[in-house]
């Protein structure tokens, strides 16, 4: 997966959650869009709500409209290692963690919501036989 793209309300409010709790450091921004690299293979896009349900021209070409709503989910990885560091920096900027599941494969999940209500998971090595 190259991009994984999430819709939210507050773009101010979004990246300063982002770029605080969980220490992303955008690559690019305007005010439509914020794209976060991850991983280093694949970019978080954080789209204002709305923003994209046109279609985008660009130099290039176009991009034709999208948008979302509601919580969406998606996941990060980690080392399991980081587990614990991760857990508290989520307490430190007072993010709730939502649920925790230990896998089969002993991989470890713990689950957090943003500020738009997507639910976010941690999740260590083991989760899928890919990862």
């Amino acid at each position: 997966m190259l991009e994984t793209a999430l819709y939210v309300d507050d773009m101010d409010r979004a990246r300063a959650f982002y770029e605080t709790v969980l220490g992303l450091s955008p690559m690019f921004r305007d005010e439509r869009l914020t794209a976060y690299p991850v991983g280093g293979r694949s970019a978080l896009l954080i789209f204002h709500r709305g923003a994209a349900t046109h279609t985008a021209h660009l130099p290039g070409g176009t991009i034709p409209p999208h948008d979302g709503a509601g919580p969406i989910h998606c996941a990060l990885s980690i080392a399991a290692a980081d587990l614990p560091a991760w857990q508290a920096r989520l307490a430190a900027h007072g993010v709730a963690e939502e649920g925790r599941t230990d896998w089969p494969r002993g991989s470890i999940s713990i689950y957090f919501r943003d500020p738009d209500g997507h639910l976010l998971e941690l999740a260590t090595p083991g989760l899928w036989p890919i990862y």
